[in-house]
């Protein structure tokens, strides 16, 4: 049991009794850090959750945006890192299953997954073992589902050697008319559960995920990890989709951490109602099992819909039809607590609410003293720095990963893995834009600015698309919090998330917070892996290649002096020092306004005479050149002396500086002046798409000359070879 001395002494005041075991297992459950929330809950509130797209925002499975006149998309994000690191394989394909019923459970159809992975170096056989199972055990998943994995990220760093970080993002579609939620409003409907039986897989789940991990976790700990079932999903989810299409149901919510216990008490306690569960009816995959093992199970691919009695029938028929079982296990009552009979006779009787919403705690936080070691470290060649940092896993082409995804099903994706962000085919009208991004090194070395640049990044990836972005969903993995300087990190990360949401009026409706991600004192780079949905005239589609000899190349942004936390100090210097690149609000917000206004102005006048776009992020101005001459298979000639500055840095700063806020556009030379009359200060040209090479210049000096060969003989088959 987790529940501290202080929680037993607020539940025996509450029941004004000594819990059972039954029921402390159940609180113990639901207390857990994982299902409660509870050092978390007294910084979320700083997050903005409403706005103009908004349907619905943090509270139930997902949150939900209005997408057209008729259709919604359901959001959801969700972590599922210590079942990865102790078994990779199931540990990933079951936070797959977890995050696509979230989607299911609001009436919606998933279209797209994403995830965002992060693993100790590949250099060590573990971690590259770890990385190959969780890879194949979202391929495995989502493919067998029909599910396209369209997008996501990775990362190296030798901070998630021992904790991984696996992160999914998934959305769905569904008619505003059919949105559903996981409530149970009305006394006497009845639980209707299908799907997957119960069995002994997944017991304490969240209080494992809501505690560190240790050398002995791999052994001791993988009974708590859930066993995934994609070919029973692929069925829960047609089934699911029938149901709700041929029955007006009250509620819907999917089984995840805490199971039986987490999902009644929650449906309930939305309402004010009580519940009443017959321990009997429910379907068993093992004989013997206790009451304990029963309500705590967090077997996948179970599903409870609230409805009245009289539709019973008829949803039997449907899960009979797809060969799942089912059974109505329990009814609504009138009153506040959650009753377990087994037989007939109570075995735990406790108030819905002290499950469903137990206190919270206001722990310590404080300031981490900064270490006062800095590294002055001398300029590399140009030219051999370019090559050695597209070399990186953390650079580098991930086909090896995307190449095992099916992002074509559902003949949706318009865009594919290896643009900025992904792009889905809604109506003739329509498109969306996902991605998923995070800089670990930014939010250890300044938390505040981390945290927004984390949502800044993913905003730009969908702009650059050519997409207004509409909403936020965040994973938030950290720490243990009971350490005031990881709560203070946390505490600083969210201050920054929520002033830039705020700022673009981007509301963040859905995420997760795991935490206790260290083990035996090592500790995670703070993480928060940001998706973003951005929505768009399917006719503004914009990529990241190259497109034509003689277009210009437009710098939209000023370059600073910000070296620190950057992919040079990572990859030539193995640094992590210094404060992270600034976030600068109103720049940000001016860039990708502008952005979006030269699109839509492009549209109107009937042309295409934005022919690329691409962000700056990781690696600064000649990775993202690189990645535009690579994608492309154009070289450019570029002038580094026309790069804006703020003061006077050198070169390699010039080049490698990840100050945000910047885009690269090229343009038809025809439109050129009208575009940079457009830009006015905001931007400048620094050169021209041409040749076979990437050239680097200095006024009239070359100070470095890459060919297209040779830049590909860098960035891809990196992974490849590490993982032969």
């Amino acid at each position: 049991m987790t529940l501290m001395d202080s929680e037993m002494d607020y539940i025996r005041e509450k029941i004004n009794r000594e819990p059972n075991a039954l029921e402390e297992g159940m609180l113990d459950v639901m207390f857990s850090e994982h299902c409660s929330y509870k050092s978390s809950r007294p910084f979320l509130g700083m997050f903005p959750t409403e706005g103009e797209n908004i349907i619905m925002g943090p509270g139930d499975d997902a949150g939900m945006v209005s997408i057209t006149d008729d259709l919604a998309l359901a959001v959801g994000i969700e972590s599922h890192n210590h079942p990865s690191a102790i078994e990779p394989y199931g540990g990933s394909g079951t936070g797959i299953g977890g995050i696509l019923r979230d989607i299911i459970s609001m009436g919606a159809m998933p279209i797209a997954l994403l995830d965002s992975i992060r693993f100790g170096s590949l250099e060590d056989e573990k971690s590259r073992y770890l990385f190959e199972h969780v890879v194949k055990g979202i391929s495995d998943y989502g493919n067998r589902v029909g599910v396209p994995t369209v997008g996501g990220e990775v990362e190296f760093d030798d901070s998630f050697k021992a904790n991984p970080l696996v992160n999914v993002m998934c959305a769905g579609l569904v008619p505003k008319k059919d949105i559903v939620k996981g409530i149970a409003p009305n006394v006497g409907d009845i639980f209707f559960l299908m799907g997957g039986t119960t069995g002994r897989d997944g017991i304490h789940g969240v209080t494992f995920a809501s505690e560190e991990l240790t050398s002995k976790s791999e052994i001791e700990d993988k009974p708590a990890v859930q066993v995934a079932d994609p070919f029973t999903k692929k069925k829960v989810l047609e089934a699911s989709l029938k149901i709700l299409d041929t029955i007006n149901v009250s509620g819907v919510k999917d089984l995840g951490g805490g199971g039986l216990t987490c999902c009644i008490s929650e449906l309930v306690d939305k309402c004010g109602n009580g519940a009443s569960v017959k321990l009997e009816n429910i379907p068993l995959r093992e004989s013997e099992m206790t009451p304990y093992e029963i309500m705590l199970s967090e077997s996948q691919e179970r599903m409870i819909f609230v409805m009245n009695p009289k539709h019973v029938e008829i949803a039997t028929e449907i899960c009979e039809k797809y060969e799942i079982p089912s059974a109505v296990i329990g009814e609504v009552v009138d009153s506040d607590n959650m009753v377990i009979l087994d037989n007939g006779k109570p075995i735990a009787d406790l108030p819905a609410n002290l499950l469903a919403d137990p206190p919270h705690l206001n722990r310590p936080t404080k300031e981490p003293t900064s270490s006062k070691r800095y590294i002055k470290v001398e300029d590399t060649p140009i030219a051999e720095t370019i090559l050695n940092i597209l070399s990186s896993p953390n650079i580098a082409s991930k086909k090896w990963v995307y190449k095992q995804y099916d992002h074509e099903v559902q003949i949706r994706t318009v865009v594919k893995p290896g643009d900025d962000a992904a792009v889905l085919k809604i109506d003739d009208k329509t498109a969306i834009a996902l991605s998923c991004d995070c800089n670990s090194i930014y939010t250890k070395l300044s938390p505040y600015d981390g945290g927004a640049n984390s949502v800044a990044e993913a905003i730009r990836n969908v702009v650059s698309m050519g997409a207004s972005p509409y909403a936020v969903v965040d994973c938030l993995n950290f720490g243990n919090p009971e350490t005031p300087e990881i709560l203070w990190q946390f505490k600083e990360c969210i201050r920054g998330m929520s002033d830039l949401a705020s700022k673009f009026k981007t509301p963040i409706i859905s995420g997760n917070v795991s935490f206790y991600n260290e083990t035996e004192g090592i500790k995670i780079n703070p993480s928060p892996v940001v998706g973003v949905v951005g929505v768009m005239d399917i006719n503004n589609i914009r990529t990241m290649d190259f497109k034509e000899e003689g277009d210009k190349i437009i710098l939209i942004g000023k370059t600073y002096d910000e070296l620190d936390g950057s992919e040079y100090h990572r990859t030539i210097h193995n640094l992590e020092q210094g404060k992270a690149p600034k976030i600068r609000i109103n720049k940000e917000i001016e860039s990708s306004k502008m952005i979006l206004e030269l699109i839509n102005n492009d549209s109107n006048d009937n042309c295409d005479s934005i022919t690329a776009i691409h962000d700056l992020s990781a690696g600064g101005i000649a990775i993202a050149l690189s990645e535009m001459v690579l994608s492309g298979n154009i070289g450019a000639e570029v002038d580094i002396s026309n790069i804006p500055i703020d003061t006077e840095i050198s070169p390699i700063n010039k080049l490698f500086s990840e100050s945000q806020g910047r885009f690269l556009i090229t343009v038809k030379s025809n439109v050129f002046d009208s575009v940079m009359e457009k830009l006015g200060s905001l931007g400048a040209c620094i050169g021209e798409v041409k040749g076979t090479d990437l050239i680097f210049k200095e006024k009239d000096i070359e100070i470095a000359k890459l060919s297209i060969n040779t830049l590909k003989d860098s960035y891809y088959d990196v992974i490849e070879k590490h993982m032969a």
